[in-house]
């Protein structure tokens, strides 16, 4: 455990971090097999270690390790989103960037207050504020395996030259974040797509039937996701308040019952002996609670806040088959109108062909990847509420026994 969160660095051990995994990925090819070994986290940055395992003829050894940060993930996921190859294709969302701000300010309010706590209060809330840190750590290398993991299954996206890059080339890859004017134009061109993809998925009318009601499907089910997701975090962070408070009425239920002790009293009354009976009952719930909390943000949470983005990936597919259904149509005016005038007709054909052909070709792939895309969803889904709910009714039966402890105790005193 690490001493300090704003001075050391954490390193986090493959084990470790596999035991947080929220979203599973199968991979049933192991030609191509990519995990993150470890993880350093600095004040600043984290570093991952990608380790890949391979059979495939492309690659001159059968094993690599390199170091990479996130701005080389974001970079890797834009390229396949620019590549027009893989218009077609669902691409996976890129992992959200580590923020481990919020821990860090804690663990600074809480130094701050060291003087006013018992050495007991402060290791104890230090190392629950390290334990927070450290469950955040590995969701956010979770996050970034899996990003690679699906990068790494999927037929095509594996065989790209810039993937192949991100895994074998040992030193940085010298990737920079965006500026000002980039960031200011990416954010106009966000709004103009918003608009435009709006605009085209609820006006559009798609002949193809499958399309057609996917347009509809994930339009109303990323608002769905998207407001369970919010709501998630709601009740999460609601029962993790409970603990919470289990902490506080217990730290009074032991100041009553030792205020005696204090101005000096020389032994304990039994009502004394029952607070205290009581206060160590509420501390054993308040871990049992704080579990329950983070089970859920696990379970629940992370996997409804990745299917949101992973469904606005969806969305993404279909505005792009949805624009190149536009261009072909366009491309097929464009055509009746250079036969009417007998002039440019040959490009104008060659423009309908090519139009119609990008078409068919990211419609054909586009409808595998949304079929896999529901599979993937229902296994995932039903994979975690199974486990979550599993998980509930052992935490709930530990609090009974605790419950049913303390009250034997405190009839036989």
């Amino acid at each position: 455990m690490m001493d300090g969160l704003d001075d050391s660095p954490d390193l986090l051990s493959e084990e470790g971090e596999k035991s947080q995994r929220s979203v599973s990925v199968d991979l049933t090819d192991n030609s191509l097999v990519v995990d993150i070994s470890d993880a350093l986290s600095e004040k600043e940055k984290v570093k991952f270690t990608v380790h890949t395992r391979t059979t495939m003829k492309e690659f001159e050894k059968s094993e690599y390790s390199v170091v990479r940060q996130h701005e080389e993930f974001v970079w890797l996921h834009d390229a396949y989103v620019e590549n027009e190859n893989y218009a077609g294709i669902l691409i996976p969302p890129a992992p959200p960037k580590p923020d481990f701000e919020a821990s860090r300010e804690k663990l600074g309010k809480l130094s701050e207050g060291e003087g006013s706590m018992t050495k007991e209060e402060f290791t104890r809330m230090k190392q629950e504020l390290e334990a927070e840190y450290l469950a955040i750590f590995k969701k956010t290398v979770a996050m970034h395996e899996i990003f690679l993991c699906r990068i790494a299954a999927h037929p095509s996206l594996r065989t790209d030259s810039n993937f192949k890059v991100f895994l074998v080339y040992e030193n940085e890859l010298n990737v920079r974040g965006k500026n000002k004017k980039e960031l200011l134009s990416g954010f106009f061109k966000n709004i103009t797509k918003s608009a435009d993809e709006a605009l085209i998925l609820s006006g559009q009318k798609d002949t193809d039937d499958f399309f057609e009601h996917e347009k509809s499907f994930i339009t109303e089910y990323h608002s769905r996701i998207k407001d369970a997701t919010g709501k998630s975090d709601k009740f999460t962070k609601t029962h993790r308040q409970c603990a919470d408070d289990c902490l506080t009425i217990a730290r009074n239920l032991q100041s009553l019952a030792t205020i005696e002790y204090s101005i000096g009293s020389s032994h304990q009354s039994q009502f004394d002996r029952m607070l205290l009976k009581v206060h160590d009952t509420l501390e054993k719930i308040r871990k049992l609670m704080s579990r329950v909390s983070s089970d859920e943000d696990l379970k629940l949470s992370d996997l409804l806040r990745y299917y949101m983005r992973d469904t606005q990936a969806c969305k993404d597919l279909l505005y792009r088959r949805a624009r190149a259904m536009a261009n072909y149509e366009t491309a097929n005016k464009e055509l009746d109108k250079a036969r009417a005038k007998g002039k440019n007709v040959n490009q104008a054909e060659k423009n309908q062909v090519e139009t119609r052909e990008k078409f068919e070709k990211l419609s054909e792939v586009g409808k595998q990847e949304l079929t896999e895309f529901k599979g993937r969803r229902v296994t995932a889904f039903r994979k975690n509420l199974i486990e979550l709910g599993e998980l509930e009714v052992k935490h709930s039966k530990a609090i009974v026994q605790v419950l049913k402890g303390c009250l034997t105790a405190i009839e036989q005193s």
